[in-house]
């Protein structure tokens, strides 16, 4: 589902049948979806992905480099859009390869269009957990960035479990210097109980022991 801010869904389609692409693209624009449909992968480098929710549609047979190679190079590329794939010659080995690289589904034709439209919804909703989870763990490397070096430290400390007092002994300040420095991380982080900062140092693989 749409939100009012996020930008419209687009659905990439990859086929050399102009027909099947005539007919996806309108497919997809009867459910309110943008569709950009291309005759072949190069194509596909050559477009800036969207700042909104995307997949891809892609046929594992294509002149060239074929569907599930082109997987495996967007894999290599670090380039993250869900794939919905399409054969008329589709076989379990296949269909294995092609999940077990990260496949949403992996449908052969002719499918039914409702088929289709629920795989690419399911595509859509996992390229928006991912673009969630990105924008999360970019905020809280930035939150922790504007952390001054000991109140990263004393962050350090308070998420290993050590007490005021503990922290205070292993860093040579008083207990009220503490305290001021651990409320300071609390509002920099955002964190609104020790659990939650616990979680975010998790996150960030921040780790400290007691000397």
């Amino acid at each position: 589902m749409t939100t009012a801010a996020e930008p419209q869904p687009t659905v990439f389609v990859i086929d050399d049948d102009e027909a099947l692409r005539t007919a996806l693209s309108s497919l997809f624009r009867s459910v309110g979806l943008q569709v950009k449909a291309l005759a072949s992968a190069p194509e596909f480098l050559q477009i800036r992905l969207p700042e909104g929710p995307s997949c891809l549609v892609l046929d594992v047979r294509l002149p060239g480099l074929s569907g599930l190679d082109f997987q495996a190079e967007l894999n290599k590329a670090n380039i993250h859009i869900p794939i919905i794939f399409m054969t008329g010659h589709g076989d379990i080995p296949m269909t294995v390869q092609a999940m077990k690289a990260g496949a949403v589904e992996f449908l052969p034709k002719p499918f039914r269009d409702q088929d289709m439209l629920d795989a690419v919804q399911i595509g859509l909703e996992q390229d928006r957990k991912r673009r969630k989870s990105a924008s999360d763990t970019s905020k809280l490397k930035s939150n922790f960035v504007s952390l001054k070096p000991r109140e990263q430290e004393i962050m350090a400390f308070v998420t290993a479990g050590l007490m005021n007092k503990q922290i205070a002994g292993e860093i040579g300040v008083s207990e009220i210097t503490v305290k001021v420095h651990r409320g300071n991380v609390m509002r920099k982080m955002d964190a609104k109980s020790l659990a939650e900062l616990v979680r975010m140092a998790d996150a960030l693989g921040i780790r400290r022991t007691p000397k």
